[in-house]
C-alpha cells in the first residue's frame, strides 16, 4: 500500500528507542523527511543516515523551542507531529508517592505535548495534509492502581486531543491519540516488575494477571503502533480525527 508519504516533513518526540524509534524508522522507510529527539543521545547516534536529530528534553519550553529551530531548519516546514513522549512514572500507593515524581510524570507525558503543539500549529496550517498523533495508554481510558500520575497524565492527552481536533477541524488538521496496551520492550517488563514487587508476587504471576483481561494475549509491538500512527498521518486518514483509537489486543481493565 502507497500511503503517500513520500517528502513529508516529520517530527518525532522521544524518537531513540522503542515505539518512537519504530515510527521514525517507518516514516524514513516510507521516504518521509523526518527529526527526531530524545535525551539518550547515544541511541540518537545509531539512527539511521538522513534522519535529522538533537538532544531534548520536552518537558522544559526552552529546549522545546530550540528543537523547533532545528527541525525546521532541516525540513523546511512541518506536516506531521508525533508526540511520543513519556515515562513511566512511579509505582505505589498515592499517598506514598513523591509530589516530585508525580509533577516530572505529568510534565513529560502530558505538558510536554501542549509545549510541542502549540510551536507546531502555525506551521501546520500552512501544509496541505497536517496531522498530529499523541501518545496516550490503555491507562488513559482505564483505572490504574499502585500508577496514578501516569494514569492521570494518559487520561489528559485524550481531553488534550479531543480539545485540539475541534479547535483545529477548520484549518483541516486532524489530531488523534493512540492508546497502547502492552507494549513489547524493557519499559513495559520494568513496569510489570515494579508492579510485582508491590504487590509481592512474581514476575510471572504479574504478566499472567495483566494478560487475563486482555482478548489477545501477547504483547503490542512498536512497529504495530508506528503502522497505525502512519496510517493516521497519511492522505487515506484524511477525515479520522478527535479518535482515541485503542491498539492493545481488547484490553477491559488494566491490574
Amino acid at each position: 500500500m502507497d500511503l503517500q508519504l513520500q517528502g513529508a516533513k516529520v517530527l518525532v518526540t522521544a524518537g531513540a528507542n522503542g515505539i518512537g524509534r519504530a515510527v521514525v524508522e517507518a516514516f524514513a522507510a516510507e521516504g518521509a523527511r523526518v527529526f527526531t529527539c530524545d535525551l539518550d543521545e547515544a541511541g540518537l547516534s545509531t539512527l539511521p543516515p538522513g534522519i535529522g536529530h538533537c538532544r531534548a528534553d520536552v518537558s522544559s519550553r526552552t529546549d522545546v523551542a530550540a528543537l523547533f529551530d532545528q527541525a525546521l531548519a532541516h525540513l523546511g516546514g512541518l506536516d506531521v507531529l508525533v508526540n511520543n513522549a513519556g515515562i513511566a512514572g512511579p509505582t505505589g500507593r498515592a499517598e506514598e508517592i513523591n509530589p516530585e515524581d508525580w509533577d516530572r510524570c505529568v510534565e513529560v507525558c502530558l505538558t510536554s505535548q501542549f509545549n510541542c503543539a502549540r510551536l507546531a500549529i502555525p506551521h501546520l496550517r500552512r501544509s496541505k495534509n497536517p496531522s498530529i498523533t499523541n501518545l496516550s495508554s490503555a491507562a488513559g481510558k482505564f483505572g490504574f492502581a499502585l500508577r496514578t500520575p501516569y494514569a492521570a497524565a494518559k487520561w489528559g492527552v485524550i481531553g488534550f486531543t479531543k480539545s485540539l481536533a475541534i479547535e483545529l477541524g477548520d484549518a483541516g488538521i486532524r489530531v488523534n491519540a493512540i492508546l497502547p496496551g502492552l507494549v513489547a520492550g524493557d519499559r513495559q517488563r520494568r513496569v510489570l516488575e515494579a508492579k510485582a514487587q508491590q504487590r509481592g508476587v512474581s514476575f510471572a504471576e504479574m504478566e499472567r494477571l495483566a494478560f487475563s483481561f486482555t482478548s489477545i494475549k501477547d504483547y503490542v509491538t512498536p512497529q504495530q503502533l508506528a503502522d497505525q500512527i502512519l496510517f493516521l498521518a497519511s492522505p487515506r486518514g484524511r477525515t479520522i480525527s478527535g479518535q482515541a483509537i485503542s491498539v492493545d489486543g481488547d484490553t477491559r481493565m488494566l491490574s
